[in-house]
């Protein structure tokens, strides 16, 4: 049962990584934390469109990466999905 159940927990995780950058933007300016939100927030205040585009950047490189670990974890959880 834990087996079959593995594939949509690894799922929502991979897809809970962009929710988390997401809320950084959020939690970061509230809270007056620095970090890649705080810089998001400060760039695109002070129309920096260089750093906006880099920040976006890495947020997308990050979402991509963890999504694209995901999908390489699932034939370690299934080996059904493995490729013959």
């Amino acid at each position: 049962m834990l087996r079959n159940s593995l594939l949509p927990i690894l799922t929502v995780v991979g897809i809970q990584v962009g929710n988390l950058l997401s809320g950084t933007v959020v939690v970061e300016t509230v809270f007056s934390r620095p970090g890649l939100g705080r810089l998001l927030v400060d760039a695109i205040l002070s129309k920096d469109y260089l750093t906006v585009q880099a920040v976006v950047l890495i947020i997308a490189v990050i979402y991509a990466g963890a999504n694209f670990l995901v999908d390489l974890c699932y034939p370690l959880f299934d080996p059904r999905i493995a490729r013959r």
